[in-house]
């Protein structure tokens, strides 16, 4: 019965190239039901033997598997078929579930389980009782070859005898012969298949060191072993050099490419998963699981790790991006016919990235830093902090990605589509040549440093930003305290006015001053009166000579018969002598109120000769006392003051209050400051150790306390005032900074903080003349010297690599290629998260560092961030086990993808050999003169 297998697109199409799954390799199957171990799932009866109940059974134990979450599985019963014919094989019966039926949700079971691989697990006819091994098989090798490849291994004989499990008649020699044969003979037929084979439980019972002791290697033939399985509780820490069987195993194992796995050698599908091994496929056959444990530092984790009562614990964080929420770029989707790379036949370019690490290769010129720098202004990430790199990505970035206004789509998986591109694929760039410059910036070293440590970055972060909030706040608080200060004056002479205002209404008080207000508001009120009549006055005067030229017309007797008698009396309407009548009263009037406004002046001008008497007592009284008379004439205006003078000292209480308040705060937020900077020391200083023990002493970190001296140097300038101008010109001429003139007035190692205090000491030695040193003093204003009690001067990093001679040399003493080397050593190293994009960083490094440290380290970071590389270097594609790689090719104006995929794929392995190691005639010339 042959195997045709179904396509099930959705795994690389959700993570291109090769990706983590959860593998359980060592799966065990009702076949197995003689040896009275395996049994039926309880929602399952009838014979084992029954094909329908095998069916069932399969169903059974994908769902299990699925329920797990195991998505690659080893099926390794010790015998292939739980009845005497081909259709009572349950290993079989859960191939073709797999492969053909659908889980209960109507989703193919291949889409949710990437790779079942057919196997069995005999007992071969060595050691003391028998060696157990496991063999994988693609299902490609179908049910019959399958099970005749058991059957010739057994000669025919089944595994079981009374429950137990019997040895097969072969030994490993005569097996792996026998499988190599079949092999061959597969290859000559259209439907090839390849196997791997393990060494299941290898100190346990019936393990190959168990039942071999420490012969092992010379009598077994165990290079042809891919991987050993370990015991439930060990990890391969527990393994050490100089301890058997370490001290022989791994040097071998070392030597052969092989690796530790964890599998849970489950009979029963409720155990399946319980131990796992996460292994990274770029496919869903047996040469895939085979280069997985061929570069298991790349593309193997052992699912478990230590508890805290020693047990063993899966791992906190699964390396499989679909169960993680590390930031990633999926697909780069660039549309337009004028663009750079979305000219190809009109439908653009799509360039699919690893969640790992995808290697870019190319020719010179074929748009591989093009791509990385349009990238880069695309998403809007930082550009280089150097002048002309700046420029060059730019020009890159807008000028040539950018041509033509692509449309430029980023796939980035569980991101905020809404948020920022930078926020969306947060990926830290670095140009060609970037580190080399960057290698010169203190901050970057301290930036990789404080990310280092797992267990530290986190705290390490948030101190840093704390210290930065703290340093606004207490620049803040300074300015507050500044501007509470002049408000304090302010409040201090608005106090002392109303103050003197009232002490001076005092003294005119007992002056008299108060009699004269008394008689003069007395006058001036009578005054106001006096104004008031003749105001009206003149309007009587007015009515009068209105009335008195009114004319009455002749009333008329006939009209005034007319009027009824009941309404008007014939004798008022006499209307003529009634007005004359008005007239001599309105001039009544008028005379009676003249006489009355001459009475009010005779009464004004006495008040006025009362005054003037006052004015001369109170005039000789004052000047008795030393007051000035013509303040008398401010009296109004002490009076305002004198009335103010409670609220002015309410205001000044509550302003000496606010500044007594600040001040305290301001020296609270010092202490804070002063506490969290030593507690950043110490963090520092236990990721310094750690680094200098983690790279064996050849880097090590250093650091210059308060050694940043830009804050202090931009400080120092804004004193720059006329008249010493030329000073400052002096030492820019001469190279000098700042902190290094003052710094040399003072032995302190804190120096700068005692600058207030330096400053009152003579500065003959900084070249300033005495009128220079009063003016700088003079610029040192009380709010400039609190301002220079808030600044404070960061930490300075530095990193130091031991030459040779065992003597060490700081970055900046190094050359170009040792600043980066010693750089991306600790960038790799570092537990950031955020997606890592670098533009040829061999360019300065040589292969011994590359070997050594670049791609072990590119390794570890599998499974824990996005790395994007654009290279020319064989190694680093290759040796660094690319999870994806895309070749470009470009024209004079545009560029496309030639291939891309993983490296297992025949096409980007011919593209490799083309573009990165020289072509197949530089390839196997290489090979002949290093004698691979």
């Amino acid at each position: 019965m042959s195997f045709v297998r179904r396509p099930a697109d959705t795994w690389q199409r959700d993570i291109p190239g090769t990706r983590w799954f959860k593998a359980d390799l060592h799966v065990h199957t009702i076949d197995d039901h003689p040896g009275g171990r395996a049994e039926l799932p309880p929602a399952l009866s009838g014979d084992p033997a029954d094909p329908d109940v095998l069916s069932r059974y399969a169903r059974l134990f994908l769902m299990s598997a699925v329920a797990a979450g195991v998505q690659v599985i080893g099926l390794t019963p010790h015998s292939p078929r739980a009845g005497s014919t081909p259709e009572t094989s349950a290993v079989w019966k859960i191939v073709d579930e797999w492969n053909q039926g659908d889980d209960d949700d109507g989703i193919p079971f291949r889409e949710k389980i990437y790779a079942v691989f057919p196997g069995f697990e005999p007992n071969v006819d060595d050691g003391a009782s028998g060696v157990h091994l496991l063999f994988l098989f693609d299902p490609e090798i179908g049910r019959d070859r399958y099970l005749s490849l058991y059957d010739a291994i057994m000669d025919g004989r089944t595994p079981w005898e009374y429950s137990a499990l019997r040895p097969a008649p072969r030994d490993a020699d005569d097996i792996f012969a026998t499988l190599g044969r079949s092999q061959s003979e597969s290859g000559q037929s259209a439907t090839p298949w390849r196997y791997i084979a393990l060494a299941p439980h290898f100190q346990g019972t019936h393990g190959i060191f168990r039942e071999m002791r420490s012969g092992v290697l010379e009598r077994f033939p165990c290079s042809r072993l891919s991987g050993y399985e370990l015991g439930d509780d060990k990890l391969p820490s527990d393994f050490r050099k100089g301890r058997k069987p370490a001290n022989f195993l791994l040097p071998f194992m070392e030597e052969h490419r092989q690796a530790f796995f964890h599998a849970s050698d489950a009979y029963s599908i409720d155990e399946l998963g319980q131990r796992h091994t996460w292994v990274k496929l770029a496919s869903p056959h047996v040469e895939a699981l085979r280069q997985a444990f061929i570069a298991s530092d790349s593309r193997m984790r052992i699912g478990f790790e230590r508890s805290d009562d020693g047990g063993l614990q899966p791992i906190g964080d699964s390396p499989d991006i679909a169960l993680s929420t590390r930031p990633w770029l999926k697909n780069v989707d660039i549309r337009g016919t004028a663009s750079f790379f979305g000219a190809e036949e009109n439908t653009g370019s799509s360039l699919r990235l690893s969640p790992d690490m995808t290697c870019i290769i190319g020719g010179s010129m074929t748009g591989k830093s093009t791509f990385l720098d349009g990238l880069r202004v695309r998403v809007g990430a930082p550009l280089p902090n150097d002048d002309l790199l700046r420029t060059q990505v730019e020009t890159r970035g807008r000028d040539i990605f950018g041509a033509g206004s692509p449309e430029v789509v980023l796939d980035c998986p569980g991101s905020d589509p809404t948020a920022p591109p930078h926020e969306q694929w947060p990926a830290q760039f670095f140009a060609q040549n970037e580190l080399q410059r960057l290698s010169q910036e203190a901050s970057a070293v301290e930036n990789i440093l404080a990310k280092l440590d797992s267990s530290e970055a986190r705290e390490i972060e948030d101190r840093h930003a704390d210290l930065q909030n703290l340093d606004k706040q207490i620049h803040e608080v300074a300015r507050r305290l500044s501007s509470l200060d002049d408000s304090l004056a302010e409040a201090e002479q608005a106090h002392d006015r109303a103050r003197n205002a009232k002490h001076a209404l005092t003294a005119f008080s007992e002056a008299g001053v108060e009699k004269l207000h008394h008689a003069g508001r007395y006058r001036q009120r009578w005054a106001e009166t006096k104004s008031g009549a003749e105001a009206i006055r003149s309007d009587i005067h007015n009515v009068v000579l209105a009335v008195s030229t009114f004319d009455v017309p002749e009333l008329e007797e006939g009209l005034a018969r007319m009027v009824p008698s009941e309404i008007v009396e014939p004798a008022k309407l006499d209307l003529e002598r009634r007005w004359k009548r008005l007239a001599d009263h309105t001039k009544l009037v008028e005379q009676e109120v003249s006489g009355w406004i001459d009475d009010v002046a005779r009464l004004v001008e006495a008040a006025e000769k009362n005054h003037d008497a006052l004015r001369v007592d109170v005039e000789r009284a004052l000047a008795e006392r030393g007051l000035d008379a013509a303040r008398l004439r401010e009296i109004q205006g002490l009076n305002r003051q004198a009335s103010l003078l409670p609220s002015y000292e309410a205001n000044l209480n509550r302003t000496r209050e606010r500044l007594a308040t600040s001040e305290a705060s301001f020296a609270r937020m010092q202490e804070e400051r002063r506490a969290l900077v030593a507690e950043q020391r110490e963090a520092f200083d236990r990721v310094m150790a750690a680094v200098e023990l983690e790279f064996t002493g050849r880097i090590r970190a250093r650091r210059i306390d308060d050694g940043d001296y830009r804050p202090l140097e931009t400080f120092l300038r804004s004193l720059k005032q006329k008249g010493i101008t030329r000073w400052w010109n002096d030492l820019g001429e001469n190279e000098k900074s700042l902190t290094e003139v003052f710094k040399h007035e003072s032995d302190s190692p804190e120096w700068w903080k005692d600058l207030d205090t330096l400053l009152d000491n003579p500065l003959d030695e900084t070249g300033m003349s005495t009128t220079v040193q009063a003016t700088f003093r003079e610029s040192l204003t009380r709010a400039k010297r609190r301002e220079l009690a808030a600044l404070r001067c960061p930490d300075r990093y530095f990193l130091e690599l031991r030459m040779d001679d065992g003597s060490y040399r700081r970055l900046d003493e190094l050359s170009g290629g040792q600043r980066v080397s010693v750089l991306l050593s600790l960038l790799l190293e570092t537990d950031d998260s955020r997606p890592l994009v670098i533009d040829q960083p061999e360019d300065e490094l040589d292969n011994r560092f590359l070997f050594e440290t670049v791609l072990p380290a590119l390794k570890k970071l599998k499974g824990r961030r996005q790395v994007i590389v654009a290279t020319h270097n064989a190694n680093i594609v290759v040796n660094g086990d690319a999870d994806m790689v895309i070749q470009l090719e470009a024209t004079a104006n545009h560029g496309r993808v030639a291939c891309s995929g993983a490296i297992e794929e025949p096409a980007v392995r011919d593209a490799i050999v083309r573009t990165v190691d020289g072509g197949q005639e530089a390839f196997r010339l290489r090979r002949r003169k290093y004698g691979f």
